[in-house]
């Protein structure tokens, strides 16, 4: 098992969250409701009422111990206000995956490709993932952005049978890969 400790940048600390977080956490859920659903449809339906962001941080701890997915919180150092939420999930053959969100408040200002940095790093020596992925809609043009600015690679469209026509949802979606270094 990992040990459940923070990950500190210039400006934020991530770390894994504690029962006292429930209410910022639901809080923030919350108020950005409409904006988080079309990425984010899961962890809504499971955090409804603030009850539900309770029992969401116990699972986010046994997922720790386990080690199917390390959830940071995402809190600026100087003001301790919390802006977001960033994962690792690993996956099959040393591959994870990173998700992160934002407060509204809070886009614009670097953050997610401060926190997105600090994750790389925790991926690749911590959970000794060899591949990461990042993904999100084809009009998101700032996530994309935060992905190449820290050397994510854009995968190429899988190339599709003329007969799969029902395929407008994978045109919607880009996949970013960041692969480490060996030397």
């Amino acid at each position: 098992m990992l040990p459940r400790a923070p990950l500190y940048t210039e400006r934020l600390c991530l770390r894994p969250y504690e029962p006292a977080d429930a209410d910022a956490f639901f809080a923030l859920l919350h108020a950005d409701r409409a904006r988080f659903l079309p990425s984010f449809p899961d962890r809504l339906q499971a955090v409804r009422v603030p009850a539900d962001a309770v029992a969401s941080l116990r699972t986010f701890a046994e997922d720790w111990r386990t080690g199917r997915f390390y959830v940071f919180g995402i809190w600026h150092r100087a003001t301790a206000s919390y802006v977001g939420d960033i994962c690792l999930m690993p996956q099959q053959k040393g591959q994870a995956e990173i998700g992160y969100y934002l407060a509204a408040a809070a886009e614009g200002q670097g953050y997610a490709r401060e926190a997105l940095g600090a994750i790389i790093d925790f991926g690749f020596t911590a959970v000794k993932s060899q591949r990461l992925l990042v993904r999100c809609y084809a009009n998101n043009v700032r996530g994309q952005a935060v992905a190449r600015a820290l050397g994510f690679q854009l995968e190429p469209l899988p190339k599709r049978p003329l007969w799969f026509r029902n395929s407008d949802a994978l045109n919607q979606i880009q996949r970013f890969w960041l692969t480490r270094d060996v030397a």
